[in-house]
C-alpha cells in the first residue's frame, strides 16, 4: 500500500512514525516550548521537526489546535497563523511528509497549497465543507473516532460495544469518503485512544486493534503520553515513555501501518527490533 502525500510517497508495506509537532500553547505535552514570549517562533519548530526527521520519523503531523479534554475551539484564522508558517518552512527545508492535524475546511486548503501532503482529522471530515475540501485538494486522509468534542468527550462517554460501533464508524466515513470520490488506498483510519472513551474501551480497542484493518485501509495509531498511560501505571507526563513504547509495539503486533508519538527516537527502535523478528 502506498499513499500519495502530494509530491512524496509513503510505503506502508514497513510501518512508519509520524513525529507530534504541536505548534500551540496549551497542548497538554510539549506545544508551549515552540512558543517565545506568548508568540510561536516557527524556527524552533523547523528545529524540533529536523530533529525528528533525523531520529526517522517520515512524517511530521503539524496541530494548531489542541485536542485534549476540555481544550477550547481555537479561530479559523489563529489556527491558520500558527500552522502555515510552519509548513511552509518544513516544506522548504526538509524531505518529509507533512501532515496538518485539522477539521477546518480553510485549513486543509491553505495547508496544502502551503506544502502539506496528508490531512489528519480528528473530526473525520464530518464539519460542514470539510469532505469537499480534502477531496479537493486531493490529499490522502487520516479519518478518527471521537465520541463528542474535546471540550465534553471525556465526561462519563459510554458504549454499549465499543469496538462494534468505532468499527462502524470509521466504515461508515471510509465509505462517505469512497463516495465523494476519494480512492480508499488514500484513507487512513484511526480508532481514537483517549478521544471520548474511558480506560476500559482504549484497552477493548487496543486489544482488538487488528479487526480495524479489515477495512481495508491503513491503521494509525496514537496513545504517546496519553493520561490513560498515566492512570494505568500511575506517571506523570514526563514519566510515560516506557508506557507508550509497550503499546506501540502491541499496536504495531496488531497491523498499525503508522504510530504517531512524541519520542521518535525511541519508538523508531522499537519498529526496527519488531521487523528484524518479524522478517520473514
Amino acid at each position: 500500500m502506498k499513499l500519495q502525500c502530494a509530491t512524496r510517497a509513503l510505503c506502508l508495506s514497513e510501518p512508519q512514525v509520524m513525529g507530534i509537532l504541536n505548534v500551540t500553547p496549551d497542548s497538554f505535552s510539549d506545544g508551549a516550548a515552540l512558543h517565545s514570549e506568548g508568540r510561536l517562533n516557527a524556527e524552533k519548530a523547523l528545529i524540533k521537526a529536523a530533529q525528528m526527521v533525523k531520529e526517522g520519523a517520515s512524517i511530521i503531523d503539524v496541530g494548531g489546535e489542541s485536542t485534549r479534554p476540555g481544550a477550547s475551539r481555537v479561530h479559523v484564522e489563529q489556527e491558520l497563523e500558527r500552522v502555515l508558517p510552519v509548513i511552509e518552512l518544513i516544506h522548504k527545508n526538509l524531505d518529509v511528509v507533512i501532515s496538518v492535524d485539522t477539521s477546518q475546511p480553510l485549513v486543509m486548503k491553505a495547508a496544502a497549497a502551503a506544502g502539506a501532503g496528508l490531512i489528519n482529522d480528528v473530526r473525520a471530515l464530518q464539519l460542514e465543507g470539510a469532505m469537499a475540501a480534502a477531496v479537493g485538494t486531493r490529499l490522502p486522509v487520516c479519518l478518527m473516532h471521537m465520541q463528542g468534542d474535546p471540550q465534553t468527550m471525556q465526561h462519563n462517554p459510554e458504549y454499549a460495544d465499543c469496538t462494534k460501533e468505532v468499527y462502524t464508524f470509521l466504515y461508515s466515513r471510509l465509505k462517505a469518503c469512497c463516495d465523494a470520490g476519494m480512492p480508499s488506498e488514500q484513507v487512513l483510519l484511526d480508532p481514537g485512544i483517549g478521544f471520548g472513551k474511558k480506560d476500559e474501551h482504549n484497552l477493548e480497542l487496543i486489544k482488538h486493534l487488528q479487526i480495524f484493518t479489515d477495512l481495508g485501509a491503513g491503521v494509525l495509531f496514537g496513545a504517546s503520553r496519553k493520561s490513560m498511560v498515566g492512570r494505568l501505571l500511575g506517571r506523570e507526563v514526563h514519566e510515560r515513555l516506557s508506557g507508550s513504547l509497550a503499546l506501540a509495539l502491541v499496536a504495531l503486533q496488531q497491523g498499525a501501518k503508522i504510530l504517531r508519538v512524541h519520542d521518535v527516537a525511541a519508538t523508531v527502535d522499537v519498529v526496527k527490533v519488531y521487523q528484524l523478528t518479524h522478517a520473514k
